[in-house]
């Protein structure tokens, strides 16, 4: 499977688990640290758990395995490295207090 696909099908899995403000962007141009980052938000612990469980069930089944993973449910804020694909999920606050939406402008959007 190709990486973009497995990175659509991530986002998918958030938004089926009612993550809010599902983002893609494309740092392949502007980064040497991943090809892509996920930024999604929740609304509390439990359901910050569920994204993070998905996520992981996903890379699972397309073969994937996390390099790296920093943060809990209980945090507010968890990085999931898988090389070339980090996923940031965080807490409503945490994400507007980080603004990596922001620091990140310069990569491409990607819909899915």
């Amino acid at each position: 499977m190709e990486l973009l696909e497995v990175v659509k099908k991530i986002a998918c899995a958030l938004d089926e688990k009612k993550a809010l403000d599902v983002k893609i962007l494309d740092i392949t141009k502007i980064s040497v640290l991943a090809d892509y980052f996920i930024l999604a938000s929740g609304e509390n612990s439990n359901q910050l758990q569920a994204m993070i469980d998905i996520v992981e069930e996903t890379m699972y089944k397309c073969g994937i395995n996390s390099k790296r993973v920093e943060g809990s449910a209980n945090s507010a804020w968890v990085l999931m490295d898988y090389d070339d694909v980090v996923i940031h999920v965080f807490s409503k606050e945490e994400r507007e207090f980080y603004n990596l939406d922001k620091v990140w402008s310069d990569g491409e959007v990607v819909e899915f």
